[in-house]
């Protein structure tokens, strides 16, 4: 593949993005929008939802939008089914819903793990199901061909005291990720993860400096590491993790002090 700007774009590419309505979310999709893919998008905040259709349609992108929980597994089954009806296929997935909240392992109820299990990962092996039918084989070895990322977390490959069960499944997803990008690869189909660490949402609130890079990163910082997955530059790259975290990942247990050097949590 000759590396050109005109290469990289997603021209017609269908791509489906859960979690869509605010954050990371919706910077991936108007990431995916602006190179030219067509957005197929669901959240479970209705309204937050629509404001994000309308933010793409106002730029002139193809999107349509469904307001569900994807662990409601007959409501995503229906709205893969409507996706692959108009569209014909699904080139790109993005499994970016995901939640969780803090509790002490041991007062967490069997109804509050359900629903952490559920939501980052039931909902993802169920989506992954639905879409790998209408997947289409690569039209060639320079063609990005169909591709599946995850969004995980820093918390997938370290300890983390008060959400062990989040922690759990998204380590779980890390793994999953790996194990099908051998049982997809002849298909054609790449499957990889991005892990973010220290990217302000409304969801986290403000985040206190403590990374090598001295600053937090942004949403966008991960919409460009999922466009760099589904594009032709990753056409050789699959069951593998992207850290999003400014360098938080290498850090382990470092962190910056108030002097600019590091200390050991």
């Amino acid at each position: 593949m000759v590396l050109d700007p005109g290469a990289l774009a997603l021209d017609g590419r269908v791509a489906l993005v859960t979690g869509a309505a605010s954050g990371i979310g919706q910077a991936i999709a108007l990431g995916l929008a602006r190179f030219g893919a067509v957005l197929a998008l669901c959240d479970r905040d209705a309204e937050a939802l629509d404001r994000t259709r309308r933010l793409l349609e106002d730029q002139g992108s193809a999107v349509s939008a469904e307001a569900l929980d994807v662990r409601n597994q007959e409501a995503v089954a229906r709205f893969v089914e409507q996706v692959t009806q108009h569209h014909r296929r699904i080139d790109i997935l993005v499994n970016n819903a995901g939640g969780t909240f803090r509790a002490d392992f041991e007062e967490v109820s069997e109804g509050g793990q359900r629903a952490i299990v559920d939501l980052n990962f039931n909902a993802v092996t169920h989506l992954v199901r639905c879409v790998l039918p209408h997947m289409p084989a690569p039209r060639s070895e320079e063609n990005a061909g169909p591709s599946i990322v995850n969004i995980t977390s820093i918390e997938a490959h370290r300890a983390a005291p008060g959400y062990a069960i989040y922690a759990a499944m998204k380590a779980a997803l890390e793994n999953l990720t790996r194990s099908l990008a051998l049982e997809l690869g002849a298909r054609g189909i790449r499957i990889n993860c991005v892990a973010p660490d220290l990217i302000p949402t409304m969801g986290t609130g403000p985040m206190e400096i403590q990374s090598p890079l001295a600053r937090t990163g942004h949403v966008d910082d991960v919409a460009g590491a999922v466009f760099f997955l589904v594009s032709p530059l990753s056409n050789f790259v699959t069951g593998t993790t992207i850290h999003v975290d400014g360098g938080g990942m290498a850090a382990g247990g470092w962190r910056r002090n108030e002097d600019g050097g590091f200390d050991l949590a």
